[in-house]
């Protein structure tokens, strides 16, 4: 038994083999989680289970290091009961797929005896690309359509540019500017809706995301945490630091100011705890929940180590919970 003060959390991520050491939100946290004693252990998706309505996992114990070759060590793999936790945090990289779905309907079942971050229904609900629509007067003029001549239309009327993107995409994929004009256009249509069959989100250009890229704000149980600007290379419209952006210091503006005003209280309602907002020009993009990222790049920029707040807060949710 860990002492009184002491915590139990279970990370259901990724392999730890794709951990970069100086960039993941997820080691930084299980770093500070460490630190301060708790026991942190690591879990993929497909080791999370069910024997009748108890939810099992077969974890590992996680010990971190600032190795490069080896941030993350593993222990022997031991079957546990996830209700002997004290707090279960998905990080699991999108996209939301089966695999992801089948697993927020498992954790469902941990629903007041273990707190589960973030909420699994807050995340079948908060898709990263459609969430935002909620609020359509922070978010850019868009449509969401799988139909050609409704796209033409839109570009159109919102002035011969606009950008294009999947539903279901993440990290900057397939994302496409489209052009009035341009002769790839239709092609790029007919890629992203899978030539009609697919819908796919279509926004108005936000041209400040040439000369400014995009921000990104953590917010934590819908309060500011803290805000990255990334800036595209020369010549892309995509900020992600994946696609080749590049993390730079930002400061809020009263427009972003009005988006977390707008959203926060969804996201407390939702339970959504640990949540990135992604913002062009002052109006909001998308809303990452599945793991969003940046907080270590953030912490650099800012000179403070975000993840101690964001222990603070868990640690602080596991001791009110379920109440």
């Amino acid at each position: 038994m860990l002492p009184q003060s002491l915590m139990r959390f279970v990370f259901v991520m990724d392999p730890v083999s794709t951990v970069i050491v100086d960039e993941d939100t997820s080691f930084a946290l299980m770093l500070e989680a460490q630190a301060r004693g708790h026991r942190v252990e690591h879990c993929l998706p497909s080791d999370v289970g069910l024997r009748g309505r108890r939810v099992v996992a077969r974890v590992s114990r996680a010990s971190m290091q600032l190795d490069v070759e080896e941030p993350i060590t593993l222990g022997e793999p031991e079957d546990i009961d996830l209700v002997d936790v004290d707090a279960v945090f998905i990080r699991k990289d999108p996209p939301f797929d089966d695999a992801y779905l089948w697993l927020t309907l498992v954790l469902d079942h941990l629903e007041g005896s273990t707190l589960v971050v973030n909420n699994p229904r807050g995340l079948r609900e908060a898709n990263e690309k459609l969430y935002a629509h909620h609020f359509p007067e922070i978010v850019p003029p868009t449509i969401m359509t799988s139909h050609k001549d409704e796209i033409l239309r839109f570009l159109s009327d919102v002035g011969g540019k606009a950008v294009i993107k999947p539903i279901d995409g993440h990290g900057g994929e397939s994302v496409f500017l489209l052009t009035n004009g341009d002769s790839n256009l239709n092609a790029l249509i007919e890629s992203v809706t899978h030539l009609g069959a697919r819908n796919a989100i279509v926004q108005a250009l936000i041209p400040e995301v040439y000369d400014e890229g995009d921000k990104r704000i953590l917010l934590v149980d819908g309060e500011l945490l803290g805000v990255v600007g990334r800036v595209p290379s020369k010549g892309d419209l995509r900020s992600n630091v994946h696609v080749g952006g590049s993390a730079a210091p930002a400061e809020l503006a009263d427009a972003d100011r009005k988006i977390i005003e707008t959203i926060g209280p969804r996201l407390l309602a939702d339970q959504l705890f640990l949540v990135g907002l992604d913002v062009i020009g002052g109006k909001l993009i998308e809303v990452n929940v599945t793991s969003p990222t940046l907080l270590q790049q953030m912490s650099r920029l800012c000179g403070e180590n975000l993840s101690v707040t964001v222990i603070d807060r868990l640690e602080e949710k596991v001791r009110a919970y379920p109440a």
